[in-house]
């Protein structure tokens, strides 16, 4: 598994990550979470990035894979209450839940705590940013990063408070490419992308319009690649989006051990041809409407 170097953290990370918010969420097993993370790790994934709120997810990789700390980067996120008696952001809670993070992970330090996608007006009052910086400094995380979209995402670039940032980017969602990543390399910050393959909303022939999905699946209806007709769709999105400058990592999420093998397959092939990639961002700058912003 290629690996890259995460901005000015330094930290050497796989090309793929795993995403814990599927296991979470679809309360996937022990037995099979050991399976899928050990095996994961085995092939070279380093990267395992999950959240507070992604139900069991936490707890799930501390269980599966606590005694192999040293093999991998850990990423958590912070910021919903999810469980205590407090509204989310607020300063109590979020200084609890990150030690309830590291506990559920069965560790005493993560590489990356990030900021879950608060708005930019949280942002620019500083207190969560201080927060993430005091736990730093306390040894409970290497670095702090933020996850997280739109305006948002740019000004947590701007302000120079992190070292990461975690966004959506992939062919059904392009707004990074111009908003952020350009200034996050002149700044030196590692981009890692979430929902690289846009959930391959494309292998669907409908989506109910409350699905979370959706607004992929009905962009690339519109956008309507000659890629996305072909067996090779899967591996063109994700090429397509670790080929962006910066992007040092794509987070893939999967409960199903078997599926880490195919994911790491689709890179097989090597970099995306300049002109295929020219090509489908030519397709998006004349398609794509305003209102086509970053899935948060």
């Amino acid at each position: 598994m290629e690996r890259r170097q995460l901005g000015k953290t330094g930290l050497e990370v796989s090309a793929l990550g795993f995403g814990g918010a599927e296991i979470g969420y679809q309360a996937a097993s022990l037995s099979t979470v050991e399976r899928l993370l050990g095996s994961a790790l085995d092939a070279g994934l380093n990267v395992l990035d999950t959240a507070e709120c992604y139900a069991g997810g936490e707890e799930l990789i501390g269980q599966a894979v606590a005694h192999r700390r040293d093999h991998f980067h850990l990423f958590t996120k912070c910021g919903h209450s999810s469980g205590f008696d407090a509204p989310d952001w607020d300063l109590t809670m979020l200084e609890q839940s990150i030690d309830r993070s590291l506990n559920r992970l069965q560790t005493d330090r993560v590489d990356l705590l990030q900021l879950h996608s608060c708005d930019e007006s949280l942002l620019r009052q500083g207190d969560v940013i201080a927060l993430l910086q005091k736990a730093q400094e306390a040894g409970k995380t290497r670095f702090i990063g933020y996850s997280g979209d739109g305006a948002a995402a740019r000004y947590a670039v701007e302000c120079g408070a992190f070292d990461t940032l975690q966004t959506s980017l992939s062919v059904a969602d392009q707004e990074p490419i111009t908003l952020t990543l350009p200034l996050a390399l002149e700044r030196g910050l590692g981009v890692i992308a979430k929902r690289p393959i846009a959930n391959a909303v494309w292998t669907k022939s409908t989506l109910p319009e409350d699905d979370y999905s959706y607004p992929y699946w009905e962009r690339l209806q519109r956008l309507d690649y000659d890629f996305l007709k072909t067996p090779e769709a899967a591996s063109v999105a994700l090429r397509f989006t670790l080929a962006q400058p910066a992007v040092a990592t794509a987070i893939v999420g999967t409960q199903n051990p078997d599926r880490w093998a195919r994911n790491a397959a689709l890179l097989e092939a090597g970099p995306l041809p300049p002109d295929v990639i020219a090509a489908i961002r030519t397709r998006w700058q004349a398609i794509a409407g305003p209102d086509w912003t970053g899935r948060r």
